[in-house]
């Protein structure tokens, strides 16, 4: 698989940085290209422009619709030669424009063991369903909403006195852990689609 990759953001970056410090450190084989943002003056451009990066926004304002401002996304990759795109704190639904563009080389990371509680609040989904464990998915991304077949998992343990607060910050430390992780595996694996999993493929 081509090893260039992009990373979309929206916020503070703090799985952009675990990405950059992976690749600069050696753990994953590739090079980062582009950093996009759909918002400004967050605080992953600045990450991004630190490490070197090309750092960019892509306003979905400045589009008639999503699946305008999807195929802008699309061609933009393109043109960069982008082989595989990670969304780290991406707050957009990704639609069928840049999806069909990328097929099954689009990962994304969310906080809870899917496919329990995908979309958004998945910690206090996970504290008001009263599990005893959650942690962090690695999946790609499909049309539907954290559906996609998953890469890689990583268990956190909830605790009896967790917040959302708590329990998301030790989450956290293990997304940062697992994403370059799932990255290397994809970029370094014989891989095929099995029902809801990527498993590497037999000899």
């Amino acid at each position: 698989m081509n090893r260039r990759l992009a990373v979309l953001i929206s916020g503070r970056g703090s799985n952009l940085q675990s990405i950059i410090d992976a690749i600069q450190g050696g753990a994953v084989a590739a090079s980062l290209e582009l950093v996009i943002s759909n918002r400004t003056d967050v605080a992953g451009l600045e990450r991004a422009r630190a490490a070197g990066l090309e750092a960019i926004v892509l306003s979905p304002s400045d589009y008639p619709d999503r699946d305008a401002y999807d195929a802008a996304l699309a061609d933009l990759l393109r043109r960069r030669d982008i082989g595989l795109v990670c969304l780290a704190g991406f707050m957009r639904l990704v639609g069928r424009p840049l999806i069909d563009a990328f097929p099954n080389r689009i990962l994304n990371i969310h906080p809870s063991l899917l496919p329990s509680f995908p979309g958004l609040q998945a910690q206090r989904q996970a504290l008001q369903h009263g599990v005893r464990v959650s942690g962090a998915t690695v999946h790609l991304v499909t049309s539907e909403l954290d559906n996609g077949p998953i890469v890689a998992q990583s268990v956190v343990p909830v605790l009896d006195d967790d917040t959302v607060e708590t329990l998301s910050a030790r989450i956290l430390v293990e997304e940062h852990r697992l994403y370059p992780e799932a990255i290397r595996r994809v970029l370094e694996g014989d891989w095929l689609i099995e029902g809801r999993r990527l498993v590497r493929r037999r000899p």
